[in-house]
């Protein structure tokens, strides 16, 4: 078969359209966001593209080799070819020359650049366009995979999807600033974090300020107090500081007062405790009430001493940005 113009232009597209498509996904999956492509794994079957597509990004070493693998067989090997061809088809030193450079400017603009570009701005759709062929290639250069990866171990590091508190911290801050959260919605990011770095004895109510009363105390004797003081919660202690019986909600024993239970003594209206240690974080404490319910609970230090008492809108406070540091 005679070398012709056309063969040149034909060889000439094959060797661009391979190029620029290893460039491309190349740049899609150095670009593409992980976390994306979990949350859509997560709504498809095991066997779909974004599944295959983790599966691929979780040995990222090993990809990105079969990409530049399979784009420089495309760029040397096929520009080799092309020159060889080309030097039939043009006769002319002059003519040969000004042909290699402009297929050299070709091969950066359409081969590099411009499939880099597209390749990172639609990253997600064009990875998972990818997956079939990149499985297949992977396939076929399996044994030369597994050759390159004991002379070079580095290759076979696995990627995992992980991510930090500071790095979701800098996420929310950058989306607030692009208008892609609300203000508000970083601040309350921001407020989430804090509670692992607050601690139930930061939050609560000491013992020497804590609403108190003696369980062998009646409804009569203490009405006035209730009446004066507007604590949602009392602890009721015995015969001890550190004896304590049960805790009580003042709108309970203003019910009874009103029922005209004025001799009912607190230590047969209150409720059982619920006990936790000062270090608690206050992300732990907010699971715990979320469990139980309960609006109170008494703090204790290791000793199992009282130390203070604590409510579900201390911790909420913090969420809410009333709560300031005192220190």
């Amino acid at each position: 078969m005679e070398p012709s113009v056309y063969g040149l232009i034909l060889l000439i597209v094959i060797i661009l359209i391979g190029s620029a498509c290893c460039s491309g996904v190349e740049a899609a999956f150095l670009a593409v966001n992980s976390i994306r492509i979990l949350e859509i794994a997560s709504k498809q079957k095991p066997k779909s593209s974004a599944n295959q597509l983790l599966k691929l990004r979780k040995h990222l070493g090993r990809t990105l080799t079969v990409i530049t693998i399979t784009n420089n067989g495309f760029n040397i090997i096929g520009s080799l070819i092309l020159g060889v061809y080309g030097a039939w088809v043009i006769n002319s030193n002059y003519g040969l020359t000004l042909f290699s450079i402009v297929f050299y400017i070709l091969v950066v603009l359409v081969g590099e650049v411009l499939p880099k570009a597209l390749g990172t701005r639609f990253s997600v759709q064009i990875a998972l366009l990818s997956v079939p062929i990149l499985r297949i290639l992977n396939t076929l250069m399996r044994p030369f995979l597994i050759l390159i990866e004991q002379i070079f171990p580095v290759i076979t590091a696995e990627n995992e999807i992980s991510t930090d508190e500071e790095e979701i911290r800098q996420m929310a801050k950058i989306g607030s600033q692009k208008g892609f959260i609300e203000a508000d919605e970083a601040a309350m990011i921001f407020k989430v974090f804090q509670l692992n770095d607050l601690k139930a004895k930061d939050l609560m109510i000491p013992r020497v300020s804590a609403p108190c009363l003696d369980g062998s105390s009646n409804l009569d004797d203490i009405s006035k107090l209730i009446m004066s003081n507007e604590s949602p919660w009392w602890v009721i202690l015995g015969d001890k500081v550190d004896k304590i019986q049960g805790v009580v909600k003042r709108e309970n024993m203003l019910s009874e007062l009103i029922n005209g239970e004025n001799k009912k003594l607190l230590s047969e209206i209150c409720e059982p405790v619920d006990y936790i240690p000062e270090m608690i974080k206050a992300d732990q404490l907010l699971t715990r009430f979320d469990k139980d319910h309960k609006g109170v609970k008494v703090v204790v230090d290791e000793f199992g001493g009282f130390v203070g008492i604590i409510g579900a809108e201390a911790v909420l406070s913090v969420l809410a940005g009333w709560w300031k540091n005192k220190l």
